[in-house]
């Protein structure tokens, strides 16, 4: 798989497919979130190639949707090629991670479109700033949870003395 680059999540001219789990929306909230998630994503600048809508109770804890929907992702990606699958509800890091190894295609959500429209039209050195920041205080907790398998690296004794 090809290391995929999360620096630059600009969506100008990428070509999109939209994914959206409704679990605590009516079906009129449902359409009415996903209309305007097209919207964001037309704003950005991409360009919407598809789309896969799922029903859940809740989302899926590691990929966001269902297993059988994901194997219907997977093969809506294979046939429409997109740059970037945007998913409408904020994806854990682990949920972004699982997603972008599985399609082999950079993954975003809603939030990550926002701060993107946001910093694309950002002028002052104000402006700018308050972008950078938000989308700082954005990526600090998945950055943050990127190195937790070196929490228990470090040497020393579990207790007790050492002996020898």
């Amino acid at each position: 798989m090809a290391e995929l680059k999360r620096e630059d999540l600009a969506l100008r001219a990428e070509r999109a497919v939209l994914v959206q789990v409704a679990s605590k929306h009516t079906k009129f909230e449902a359409d009415e979130t996903f209309e305007e998630l097209q919207s964001l994503v037309q704003t950005a600048g991409g360009k919407v190639v598809g789309q896969i809508r799922q029903q859940l109770t809740r989302p899926h804890g590691r990929f966001y949707i269902g297993t059988g929907k994901l194997e219907d992702l997977k093969a809506l990606c294979l046939h429409v090629e997109p740059d970037v699958v945007v998913c409408d509800d904020e994806l854990s890091p682990a949920q972004v991670k699982a997603l972008e190894e599985s399609l082999d295609c950079k993954v975003v959500d809603r939030s990550e479109v926002i701060l993107d429209i946001f910093a694309a039209h950002a002028r002052t050195r104000q402006a700018k700033l308050q972008v950078e920041l938000a989308q700082l205080e954005y990526e600090f907790p998945r950055l943050k949870r990127m190195w937790t398998h070196l929490d228990r690296t470090a040497g020393g004794t579990l207790g007790g003395p050492a002996g020898g």
